[in-house]
């Protein structure tokens, strides 16, 4: 598998780090837009990489802002402006070649991302995949803290704390691995959180206005972010939508052991749109 860096220039003026995988001698049949997650990078999704370039897909991944090697504060954005981010992954995908299909795939707070963008922006892709998105929260934060946060957003929206989340997968070694990551953090601001937060209830109500085949992955056993509303926008989709429900599997399904079955359930759908 090649792996090239790239840069990807943003609406204002910022490079972020992108990394591109591809087979050498295999020929393409799509290229796959990924946006990671929160207090990650796109170095974590190695192994979708490999997966998806086996099966004669490139991959495009960046990091976010706020995130990994990309410049600002850990943890601190707007919704609207990482989704323009992600408009302009497509864009590089689109000029790297333009007579490939292409595919938007967020993970987690990328797939809030990554549905944002397909909705407010309307990008030229020809699918959206998300896996555990963060539409809602799998937990009610404290009102104290809510509401502490919520003067802090306005007031001082950069203020941030730790996310308090650890145990992000099941997977063997995955918590050890990302906290020992010197490109990974455990921070977000007030202002990035209650951005998500109000972004992941639009998108629930307005998904009906989605113009692309959506592929939803969940697991039942996500303690982070919320397995009903991913199944209640599923549900809202109806044949619009491919939901695969993965059982006892938490938040990170690309590091579980059933990951193997969900690329092979990723290939197979990206095979028929």
């Amino acid at each position: 598998m090649l792996h090239h860096e790239l840069e990807l220039a943003t609406k204002d003026g910022q490079r972020l780090p992108v990394r591109q995988w591809q087979l050498e001698f295999k020929p393409l049949k799509g290229i796959i837009c990924l946006v990671h997650g929160m207090g990650e990078h796109s170095g974590r999704y190695h192994g979708v990489a490999q997966a998806m370039t086996a099966a004669g897909y490139m991959v495009l991944a960046h990091d976010q802002r706020g995130h990994g090697r990309s410049q600002g504060k850990r943890g601190h954005a707007d919704v609207t402006m990482l989704a323009e981010d992600a408009a302009a992954l497509i864009v590089m995908a689109q000029q790297i070649a333009p007579e490939l299909p292409r595919i938007l795939y967020g993970h987690s707070m990328g797939g809030n991302v990554a549905l944002s963008c397909a909705l407010r922006l309307k990008p030229a892709i020809q699918g959206l995949i998300l896996t555990s998105p963060w539409l809602r929260l799998a937990f009610a934060p404290p009102a104290p803290k809510v509401w502490a946060g919520s003067m802090m957003a306005r007031f001082w929206p950069s203020f941030s704390l730790s996310t308090g989340l650890r145990d992000i997968s099941a997977a063997n070694g995955a918590e050890e691995k990302i906290l020992q990551d010197p490109l990974s953090h455990d921070r977000i601001s007030a202002g990035m959180y209650f951005s998500l937060h109000e972004e992941g209830e639009r998108l629930l109500e307005q998904i009906d206005q989605i113009a692309v085949p959506l592929f939803l992955a969940h697991g039942n056993g996500d303690y982070i972010t919320s397995f009903p509303a991913s199944r209640a926008l599923a549900e809202t989709l109806g044949d619009r939508c491919c939901f695969v429900a993965v059982n006892c599997a938490h938040h990170e399904l690309h590091q579980t052991v059933q990951k193997e079955e969900l690329f092979s359930r990723i290939l197979n759908w990206m095979d028929k749109i």
